[in-house]
């Protein structure tokens, strides 16, 4: 099968020396700006025209890994409208234009494969999409983030301040330069929409799901629950209620004993709940060059070796997002005990006057609105919920 590379970071370079490793697989073009250190060789097939790609009767696939919104949406539309078949582990388009990509792949006869979107080498989405073809999905939850995880971790075992391990996290190249995305808690809130629509088969945004990262945790939050026996990790979280679905991220607490807290440095750990299988649960390396360049050619080989995935299209469920009836008590932080937020808390703790609280049971979008209230008045303040 010959293929064609949009796009030659990480991602892009990890799928290449997968492909050259699974044997069947010859890349023809790769579309990037220019060429990289230590692939001279290729230099002959680089492209910045992505009609070079979409005009080229020979090229069968595309694997998408610009990363972003803009241009991959559009290069991704244009090649599914020239016959190509689409693999991407981009999570923001996947999240973003699912049911739009999805719709226009079925429209031209093509496949449009992401299982590296959320898990990375983790075959998270894989074995989502086979337990959903003969059980009901009733739960999908986990760590998703391996930066968020590698810092909390660090936290927790070292004591060191949040600013100290981002840094060091970056330095190793965990975290990127700009790595709002991950400690906002916006790199877990795509993976949790992706996850959602195809466990529960609906067409949930972005826009509907709370989320709060960990960009406001200290030391003295790590330190606070740690001497109650707690680890605080970033969690997904997507639950189907009814006919509708509870879905959220935001950090929790774990006692110490459980295997959510005993997750380490970046890996992943996520979780799914079927009605008759039960409780499965997939470890190891969320992100990185060989993980998910792996996850990519899987996908790429499934499509030349013509297996089929039960992907549903977009919205064809009933079942939308709804927080209402999500409760549960909080740990939370602040410098203050206001009047509003005297009548929520069941305890609290005051040192150096700092308050570690631990809310009555609250509503999850209540919560959520408090912390961002906080947030955006330059208050300073964190909450994690405290699981069962």
């Amino acid at each position: 099968m010959k293929i064609a590379i949009m796009g030659f970071g990480t991602v892009g370079s990890g799928a290449y020396e997968t492909a050259l490793n699974a044997g069947g697989i010859e890349v023809v073009r790769i579309l990037a700006r220019h060429g990289r250190e230590g692939y001279e060789n290729l230099n002959g097939i680089i492209t910045s025209n992505i009609d070079d790609i979409t005009g080229d009767p020979e090229i069968e696939l595309v694997v998408e890994s610009i990363g972003g919104l803009h241009p991959a949406r559009e290069y991704v539309l244009a090649c599914l409208r020239a016959g190509k078949h689409v693999v991407t582990p981009n999570k923001n388009l996947v999240s973003a234009c699912y049911g739009e990509l999805m719709s226009e792949a079925a429209a031209n006869g093509v496949k449009l494969r992401f299982t590296s979107s959320a898990g990375g080498g983790i075959p998270w989405l894989f074995n989502l999409l086979r337990t959903k073809r003969c059980d009901e999905i009733e739960e999908v939850r986990g760590i998703v983030n391996g930066t968020c995880n590698y810092i909390l971790d660090a936290m927790h075992d070292k004591g060191a301040d949040f600013g100290e391990m981002l840094g060091i996290a970056q330095e190793l190249g965990y975290a990127e330069a700009d790595p709002s995305s991950d400690i906002e808690g916006t790199d877990t809130l795509r993976k949790t929409v992706i996850s959602a629509n195809l466990a529960f088969d609906a067409a949930i945004s972005e826009e509907e799901v709370p989320c709060y990262g960990i960009d406001t945790i200290k030391a003295c939050d790590i330190a606070y629950l740690k001497e109650k026996g707690l680890v605080c990790k970033l969690m997904m979280n997507a639950k189907r209620k009814g006919d509708s679905i509870e879905v959220y991220v935001e950090p929790a607490a774990f006692p110490a004993g459980s295997l959510e807290a005993n997750v380490k440095a970046n890996n992943n750990l996520i979780t799914l709940t079927a009605r008759d299988l039960g409780t499965q649960s997939f470890y190891g390396q969320g992100a990185g060059m060989m993980p998910t360049g792996q996850s990519v050619v899987q996908d790429i080989l499934d499509i030349r070796d013509g297996k089929e995935q039960d992907i549903p299209a977009g919205g064809a469920s009933a079942l939308k997002a709804d927080n209402s009836k999500a409760v549960h008590r909080y740990y939370i932080r602040h410098d203050r005990m206001c009047e509003h937020m005297e009548p929520l808390v069941d305890t609290y703790e005051e040192r150096d006057g700092i308050y570690f609280c631990i809310s009555k049971p609250l509503a999850v979008e209540e919560m959520h609105r408090m912390g961002h209230h906080r947030k955006e008045k330059g208050k300073d303040m964190f909450f994690a919920a405290l699981t069962e």
